[in-house]
């Protein structure tokens, strides 16, 4: 390629031109070569390439390159993407390529809109280039396509002569009409997934049924409405099925033969899966230490970088959990078969062999593949009758890991870590798939005790992976926001607690807790000390787990139904050098975006859990409309409060108008709502009583009135007075 004379300066033409000749994307670097730029033109050459691609004269693609668009008007390296993430706190768009070619699962991307765009709705189509930046994956948009789409799943009702689609999302207060007739498996009081059409400027907005989800009055609708609405996987691909159904069971190979040792797993009853397997003895090196061992299912021998089981696994993130279902992250026949440790029968385990001494603290560690083979599946409740003096012959087994754990639970306590009262329900379904109960889920010391020792394992997993410096996705749980800790601190200074205006360790909020353990209003500093919390998240950088207490921390115990942890698994079969199954040079996922992907995911199988639970609740209570219920006020808006019924979790709204009449005042800061005339304040954690006046079991949502007047008189020393 001919090269300009020295001393020459860039110019917009002489650059369009060069690339001409090159009729190829070119590094910026050799861009300035070719035009024998030196000294400030090279800086000018910069400035010009800067102003020509924001005028769309010029694209940027990977490893600094630039192009000149087609002649048809798609530029090099565009490709359509779909919004599939809104995260309006942030402020954050993300995108997805529909048509992905490479090995690696699909990226998901950051968007960058061009100035003055409106936001596209989640499901919309754009034209964009898709590049890595410093802080991953990025999507330039160039264009919306002309069709953008928004879903959602709704009833289809029959109005008159036409049709109405009934959102089952509680914030959608409006009524669709029906673009054409629904199909014909479709009848009215189903439920459709369906996509709303570009909005008209008269009437109701329209919306394409695109599939039968069920019927409302399915027992099991609660949890189809909230995989759809949550777009979550269902069907694995064609591969991945093929993939499964011809994995065969691991042999012994070179792994550690542990199948003499009388290794257990622990869980819940309904459980199905068993990803984690534990042993405890008394150390004979280290005196009135213990021996531990931790076993996890060894998932990566089965799924491996880049295969159609790992883009699968990647793209659901986790497993979700619902009442009537679990959606897995992996098919069956290994999160239930091949990779579940079942008692007596042969399974590979990637494991950590830790030693500790009395006080719980760790002294060694070391990894390792191996073979087990359980020699007992446990429940939580029979662990606990052995552990509380109950007959069984294995007795032996279970008595040491009692110990370790009193040696664990002692070094979680002498580091501060945070003990909130989580209480969780368990849904109790019949044969018909109807809700037969409602009850709380008992905490025993078996379930702390599994939990200390993946805890361990977790921390043990996050040690080595930096100490071989090697890739970790890290469990990131950051300090509270100085905001929030200053909301807290404004009601604790009403009930005479002075928090120091130093940083905060999670001592301290323990120090909060243990103090109104006794006090009436225990539920409320517990709830806001437990809102006061930051988001735990994903990421390869570390910023400790501040609720732990612990300076670095990795999820590795449980790779069926967590990508991070599989993340892990070969990050660690990479760093001890265990065969098969590592992280290999052409396989590293980029692990901040991998992080953000499964963070994402992870919220969004939460949202649809807590979504179904809701609307199992609601259905629950349906015919117990009328009945009066002891409650806690869980939220204070100025539109009225948020209760949780004692009885079975529930939670619903007691709109302004249901509260004793009054002029509301709302203080958000201490979530306090006080009555002006009346001086009555609701606040968060106050116990009243209210009665159920509506159940819309579609949305899950419930209306209470609240019985003989509610509210407590405000005074210093029991509710937060506002700070004049």
């Amino acid at each position: 390629m001919a090269k300009y004379e020295d001393g020459s300066w860039p110019t917009k033409e002489r650059v369009l031109e060069t690339l001409k000749r090159s009729n190829k994307p070119v590094e910026k670097r050799r861009l300035a070569k070719f035009l024998h730029l030196k000294g400030p033109a090279r800086d000018a050459l910069k400035n010009l390439l800067r102003d020509m691609l924001r005028d769309g004269d010029l694209i940027s693609l990977d490893e600094g390159k630039v192009a000149l668009p087609r002649r048809d008007g798609v530029p090099v390296g565009a490709q359509m993407v779909e919004i599939v993430e809104a995260d309006i706190e942030e402020g954050v768009l993300r995108a997805k390529p529909i048509d992905w070619e490479g090995d690696a699962p699909a990226p998901l991307a950051r968007v960058r809109l061009p100035h003055g765009h409106p936001i596209p709705p989640v499901g919309a189509h754009a034209l964009a280039r898709l590049k890595r930046d410093d802080e991953g994956w990025l999507a330039d948009v160039l264009r919306i396509a002309d069709r953008q789409s928004e879903r959602l799943v709704a009833r289809l009702d029959r109005v008159g002569a036409g049709w109405r689609l009934i959102p089952t999302d509680r914030k959608l207060r409006v009524e669709f009409g029906l673009v054409g007739d629904p199909p014909d498996d479709v009848k009215p009081g189903d439920l459709v997934l369906a996509e709303i059409s570009p909005a008209r400027r008269l009437g109701l907005p329209r919306a394409k049924i695109l599939e039968r989800v069920g019927h409302e009055r399915d027992p099991k609708a609660a949890s189809l409405i909230a995989i759809f609405s949550q777009d979550i996987p269902t069907v694995f691909s064609p591969a991945a099925l093929a993939q499964a159904e011809h994995a065969k069971p691991a042999t012994l190979g070179d792994r550690l033969d542990l199948r003499d040792l009388p290794i257990v797993t622990i869980d819940g009853i309904d459980a199905r899966d068993f990803d984690d397997a534990v042993y405890a003895r008394p150390d004979p090196e280290n005196p009135d230490g213990f021996e531990l061992i931790v076993a996890i299912a060894d998932v990566a021998y089965y799924v491996r970088p880049g295969d159609a089981l790992d883009r699968d696994a990647y793209d659901r993130g986790n497993s979700c959990y619902f009442p009537d279902r679990v959606v897995p992250m992996l098919p069956e026949r290994l999160s239930n078969d091949l990779c579940s440790l079942r008692p007596n029968e042969d399974r590979p385990v990637l494991g950590v062999r830790v030693r500790i001494d009395a006080s719980g603290r760790k002294v060694a560690h070391k990894f390792f593949r191996g073979l087990i083979r359980s020699a007992k599946r446990f429940t939580y409740e029979e662990v606990q009758d052995i552990a509380d003096g109950g007959p069984h012959e294995l007795r032996g087994i279970v008595e040491p890991l009692y110990a370790a754990y009193r040696a664990l639970l002692k070094a979680r306590q002498d580091r501060g870590a945070l003990d909130l009262e989580l209480e969780e329900r368990k849904v109790e379904i019949d044969h018909l798939g109807r809700v037969a109960s409602i009850k709380p889920r008992k905490r025993l010391d078996s379930h702390k005790l599994i939990e200390e020792f993946m805890i361990l394992a977790n921390v043990c997993a996050a040690e080595t992976l930096e100490k071989r410096n090697r890739p970790c996705m890290y469990r990131v749980h950051e300090p509270p926001a100085e905001t929030r800790i200053d909301a807290l601190r404004e009601v604790l200074d009403g009930l005479d607690f002075h928090l120091a205006k130093t940083a905060l360790r999670p001592k301290d909020f323990g120090r909060i807790l243990e103090w109104a353990a006794d006090k009436p209003w225990r539920h409320m500093v517990n709830t806001m000390v437990l809102r006061c919390q930051s988001l735990a998240v994903y990421s390869p950088d570390n910023a400790g787990h501040f609720g732990l207490s612990l300076a670095r921390y990795a999820h590795f115990t449980s790779p069926i139904r967590r990508y991070a942890d599989l993340l892990i698994h070969r990050a660690l079969i990479d760093a001890e050098k265990l065969g098969d199954g590592a992280l290999t040079d052409g396989h590293v996922p980029d692990f901040e975006k991998a992080g953000e992907h499964i963070s994402a995911t992870e919220r969004r199988a939460v949202a649809a859990e807590r979504d179904a639970m809701a609307r199992y609740m609601a259905a629950y209570l349906a015919d117990r409309q009328g009945a009066t219920f002891p409650a806690r006020i869980s939220g204070v808006q100025k539109f009225g409060v948020f209760v949780t019924l004692d009885e079975i979790g529930a939670d619903g709204l007691v709109p302004v108008r249901a509260l004793p009449q009054d002029f509301y005042h709302f203080d958000e800061r201490s979530h306090v709502l006080s009555g002006a005339r009346t001086r009555r304040t609701f606040s968060l954690g106050q116990a009243v009583d209210v009665r159920l006046r509506e159940v819309d079991a579609l949305t899950g949502s419930l209306t209470f009135d609240l019985l003989d007047g509610g509210g407590r008189p405000s005074g210093r020393g029991k509710f937060p007075r506002k700070k004049r």
